[in-house]
């Protein structure tokens, strides 16, 4: 199934895509929260609500499945080879062992949805904003110290994130989460689409900049995959269904360039990764459009 939450008719709705791709089934329930009701819906073993209509797929104003996390995302640094090689030298410089995930957060007010603008904050704050393409699992079955073994039973399904990051802030304050949580600094959609369809340990990442291939790799060049992802975020941590972890990003970054190439207004980035779709957004100083 592939739940998608779009604007319709003045408010916001959430459905699921119809089996031919082509229209979107309006659940008869409260949008207001996107796909975080069904997903628990559906963990609760409810019947989900039923359907108030369709509206075609094409044309549709997409937001973000979970247009407001219910806490900040789960995020995973340094979790392809290439990735942290190609960034020894500045974040990483200290972090050189493959013990532990490294693990931030964003707040819930960076998310965004598909074709959002992301607003550049100024060169007053940042002057290095940077891509990241990233599969993001979203957390079914809710627990605390899972294990590895029962991890991929807690998977309600998948979607793409970027990870924006102000590659200047993440340095100068010795941790990651200021850099990471600007408003708008994390397009997600364009849906999510349930574990029973997606082999999130064996698909393909892909990222584009304005037309560019930057990114290209596969989940299973992770460092630490997706069971022990599920495993390190629960130790001592509850986690509930609708649950965001950001499994990390592939090399190809700005900041891993020579010189970096940093995001600038009206550029677009484009990311893909199989069997979840496409995720597009431009980038905008914050005071234009």
């Amino acid at each position: 199934m592939r739940l998608i939450t779009l604007q319709h008719g003045g408010h916001r709705r959430v459905g699921r895509l119809s089996g031919d791709g082509q229209q979107i089934e309006l659940f008869d329930c409260d949008g207001s929260r996107g796909a975080q009701p069904i997903v628990e819906a559906l963990v609760a073993g409810q019947t989900l609500s039923a359907t108030r209509g369709s509206v075609p797929l094409a044309g549709a104003k997409l937001l973000a499945p979970l247009p407001l996390p219910r806490r900040n995302l789960f995020c995973v640094g340094r979790n392809y080879r290439a990735h942290a090689k190609e960034l020894r030298d500045s974040v990483f410089k200290d972090n050189t062992a493959d013990t532990w995930p490294i693990v931030f957060t964003k707040v819930p007010e960076t998310v965004v949805g598909p074709d959002a603008d992301v607003l550049l904050p100024g060169a007053a704050i940042s002057t290095q904003i940077d891509y990241e393409a990233e599969l993001a699992i979203v957390i079914g079955k809710g627990g605390r110290n899972i294990s590895r073994a029962d991890a991929m039973r807690h998977v309600f399904g998948y979607t793409i994130v970027n990870d924006v990051t102000a590659r200047d802030v993440q340095m100068r304050h010795a941790q990651w989460d200021l850099g990471k949580s600007f408003d708008s600094f994390c397009p997600m959609g364009p849906c999510i689409v349930t574990a029973d369809e997606l082999d999130g340990n064996d698909t393909r990442v892909r990222c584009w900049v304005n037309g560019e291939l930057r990114q290209d790799a596969r989940t299973t060049d992770l460092i630490f995959d997706l069971p022990t992802l599920i495993e390190t975020c629960s130790r001592g941590i509850t986690l509930y269904p609708g649950d965001l972890i950001a499994t990390g990003t592939p090399a190809g970054v700005g900041m891993g360039m020579t010189p970096p190439r940093w995001l600038g207004h009206g550029d677009t980035v484009r990311i893909e990764i199989d069997g979840l779709g496409v995720l597009q957004n431009r980038f905008v100083d914050g005071g234009r459009t």
